[in-house]
């Protein structure tokens, strides 16, 4: 587990300089020129050192769905997602192992999967998503996503429709005594897989649920994940459930905070963001499935101004449809500068590399021990090959990373120090089985219908104003 990287680019403050890299017990021990070799000596000529980065949002399960969802906005496309739902935990191992090779072989060494649950299979699914996390070795924040409210309730009633709310399956009580079996049983921070009490949102979730997250939180020193404000429907709820915003009531009942990270956060007025920043809560930005589903643009420019930290994910695989976190990054990065005339407000490279490492970092509570090139932090690092042919002819190491298409650069990943990308494959895993395991597993299809859309869309465009 100790080796030293030897000649290897890595940014400085506003320069880049050659160095080697020695780890240790599986965290950076020095990083100066011309150290003594180390355990293993590792080829860093020509390369870039990064910290891994962070898929802050993800949900693996949807990758069976990708490419195949209409063009639908989320309350829409979530009806048709949980339609059409994989239900064996076979496709949620491989899944979970697509996910984290897509977000490895694209700078990520961490994943954070709100991970959806099979009924009636909750702590297998949970086990499930888990093991194959750990054969991958990627860094997994498994998020088991919960509600207890039923899909029609995400959509508000308006002022003359209302639609009948069934119960949901499963009490209050019993999900979250679900989340805490799971968090004996799964969480496991030293063994790289944490379990974070995650909620899916304002939308489909009681007080009670969230203020028994609130609960094993504290308890359990976990994190909290949901999503926050992604449509403009989920705005009009607010009101109508609070008589307030969605952030106000959420820091009112004691929500929001320095463990908390919320997904999306497009349709926040400037008083939502001085709480968010008050209450040093980290905004995910999910740019492509903001865009696929045309939920909006975040206002990430004034997040950023407000001192809001901000990290990025690709969110699941069929509102993306894929699990390219520099894809993420670079529309992330760019799609604002449409949002703000002044340009010295606009992301650099630089600043996008720091949001998805440290602003990753920091969103899990992790700041200490992850996301920058620290002598002491953990050795979660990802080394890119500066002569692909994507990031040539050379200029600027990061600027091609960032805002160019980067194809096979990544060259080697390590995760607290173990290999698991060398040459630029995956060697935990036999990705070419993966890959035949995936198609044997699902076939082509063109055509399906969604009952629960059909029963919902007139509802949907009558209050959304779509009529």
């Amino acid at each position: 587990m100790n080796f030293t990287i030897q000649n290897v680019l890595i940014a400085t403050v506003d320069d880049y300089a050659t160095v080697d890299v020695q780890v240790v017990d599986g965290a950076i021990a020095a990083i100066a020129p011309t150290l003594d070799v180390i355990g293993t000596t590792i080829n860093g000529e020509n390369k870039l050192l990064l910290p891994g980065f962070f898929n802050a949002h993800t949900h693996s399960p949807e990758m069976w769905q990708r490419g195949i969802i209409p063009p639908f906005p989320l309350e829409l496309w979530l009806a048709q997602l949980y339609d059409f739902a994989p239900l064996d935990t076979e496709k949620v191992y491989l899944s979970a192992l697509g996910t984290a090779v897509e977000t490895l072989l694209s700078g990520g060494t961490s994943v954070v999967d709100h991970l959806i649950l099979i009924p009636g299979k909750e702590l297998e699914t949970i086990a499930t998503a888990v093991r194959a996390y750990k054969e991958v070795g990627i860094r997994a924040f498994v998020s088991p996503l919960i509600q207890d409210e039923s899909i029609t309730a995400g959509i508000p009633s308006g002022e003359t429709t209302a639609l009948t709310h069934k119960p949901y399956f499963r009490s209050t009580q019993a999900t979250l005594e679900l989340i805490e079996e799971a968090v004996k049983q799964f969480h496991r921070p030293d063994e790289g897989v944490g379990i974070l009490v995650a909620p899916t949102g304002i939308q489909l979730c009681s007080d009670a649920l969230f203020q028994g997250c609130i609960e094993l939180s504290d308890k359990y020193n976990l994190c909290r994940h949901s999503h926050l404000l992604e449509t403009k429907a989920q705005e009009k709820l607010a009101q109508e459930k609070y008589g307030c915003s969605a952030v106000e009531h959420l820091g009112r009942i004691g929500y929001l905070g320095d463990r908390t990270s919320l997904a999306h956060c497009i349709h926040l007025s400037d008083t939502d963001i001085t709480i968010l920043a008050e209450t040093k809560s980290t905004v995910v930005h999910n740019p492509l499935s903001n865009l696929r589903l045309g939920s909006g643009i975040a206002p990430i420019l004034k997040y950023r101004q407000a001192g809001v930290n901000v990290s990025f994910g690709c969110d699941g695989a069929s509102s993306n449809d894929s699990q390219d976190l520099l894809e993420a990054i670079k529309i992330g990065s760019i799609l604002h500068n449409i949002t703000d005339f002044d340009y010295q407000h606009w992301i650099t490279p630089r600043q996008s590399v720091e949001m998805a490492s440290l602003g990753g970092a920091k969103g899990l509570n992790m700041a200490d021990t992850l996301g920058s090139l620290t002598v002491g932090k953990k050795a979660d690092l990802v080394m890119y090959d500066l002569t692909s042919l994507s990031l040539l002819p050379r200029t600027d190491p990061i600027g091609l990373l960032i805002l160019g298409r980067p194809t096979n650069a990544v060259e080697s990943v390590w995760v607290n120090g173990k290999q698991i990308v060398a040459d630029g494959k995956v060697t935990t895993i036999n990705v070419d089985d993966l890959r035949q395991q995936l198609f044997e597993h699902s076939q082509w299809d063109t055509k399906r219908k969604s009952e629960t859309v059909a029963q919902l869309e007139a509802h949907y465009r009558t209050v959304m104003d779509l009529l």
